[in-house]
């Protein structure tokens, strides 16, 4: 640099140059970013001055130190007060945007809870596990033998046409009825036996009250001395803690290949307590499940004597007794997941 008022120039040039820079800037990053260019030590406008120290002349050089080392401190300062000042108003606008009003109405926090059937399922389970009873899974997809053949229904058996089958080939089905669980049972466990078999079913069926696809739960004891009275009394203790106390059955006469003899199960009405109410359709009785004492035919085909053992089968439709339990009318409203439905069924 030729002498001290070229140096002048080039100060003056550099204020100017970092005011009007500065007057531009809106964030305190947009500041620390520009503050690199001027003071860079090898790159920055003040520190390339600071480089040229060793080409002015030994007279000059007290005098240019000074002036360069003033004008450093004249920009430090106002760099630190650019970035304070956006600091300041950086931390405010943050405050500004996460702070609370506490006595705003609290948010509402959805949770989740479980499907109707699911508390069904898991209640019938709890109730007989408490009873003793194991769990057995079956498979949905049955051979005709098990679903059919073993349950004492053989192919021109006209219970047969009492369920809608979708058959998978000549051999295999899906199932329809987890009843096909009791004799995969009786094949490889010997009494005493206490099992329920819940799980998935399926038949052509679909109105109201019936769909495809539903969820089934058989029950089987078998041991010496096992009668319908037994069946009876675990029923009343059954519907009792799923319905309440006072709930009873009665069984009445009917009919199935695999149970001999066989009953369907009436509740009395939990709604009106034997009065008559629409639920009950006026009886003061609900129809629930089918039962019966374990065929003879279906005993000796497992291998099990029927002459020394005994023992009695029923079968509940989960979603029978989840659209009593809850008042739901329209069995596809358990299929459909409507959070307005599932909403008002929370335990």
């Amino acid at each position: 640099m030729a002498d001290l008022n070229e140096l002048s120039e080039k100060l003056s040039s550099i204020k100017a140059e970092i005011k009007a820079e500065l007057e531009k800037k809106e964030t305190s990053k947009s500041v620390f970013e520009y503050r690199k260019t001027i003071f860079d030590s090898k790159t920055g406008k003040i520190g390339s001055l600071m480089r040229e120290m060793g080409k002015i002349p030994n007279e000059m050089k007290a005098e240019y130190g000074k002036r360069v080392n003033e004008m450093k401190a004249w920009a430090q300062d106002m760099f630190e007060e650019m970035d304070e000042k956006f600091r300041k108003e950086e931390m405010k606008h943050r405050y500004e945007s996460e702070k609370l009003d506490v006595t705003m109405p609290a948010r509402e926090i959805k949770i989740g809870y479980l499907h109707p059937n699911t508390l069904i399922r898991n209640r019938i389970v709890d109730i007989f596990g408490s009873m003793g009873f194991e769990i057995y899974e079956g498979t949905e997809i049955e051979t005709d033998y098990y679903n059919f053949t073993a349950l004492n229904t053989p192919d021109d058996h006209p219970a047969r046409d009492m369920q809608d089958t979708f058959y998978l080939s000549d051999k295999f089905l899906l199932r329809t009825q987890t009843s096909a669980g009791q004799i995969h049972v009786m094949e490889a466990k010997k009494p005493p036996i206490k099992i329920i078999s819940p799980g998935k079913v399926f038949r052509s069926d679909d109105d109201a009250t019936h769909s495809p696809m539903f969820s089934q739960m058989e029950g089987l004891v078998v041991d010496k001395g096992i009668t319908l009275c037994d069946l009876k009394g675990m029923l009343d203790e059954f519907v009792r803690r799923i319905f309440g106390e006072g709930t009873s059955t009665r069984l009445r006469p009917s009919y199935f290949p695999f149970t001999e003899p066989s009953v369907e199960v009436d509740v009395s009405c939990f709604q009106c307590h034997g009065k008559g109410c629409k639920l009950c359709k006026g009886t003061g009785w609900i129809e629930v499940l089918g039962a019966g004492v374990v065929n003879k035919k279906v005993l000796e085909g497992c291998g099990i004597d029927p002459d020394v053992y005994s023992g009695f089968a029923f079968g509940i439709g989960i979603e029978r007794i989840a659209m009593l339990k809850y008042g739901i009318n329209n069995i596809k409203l358990l299929f459909e997941s409507d959070l307005r439905v599932l909403e008002q069924i929370r335990e």
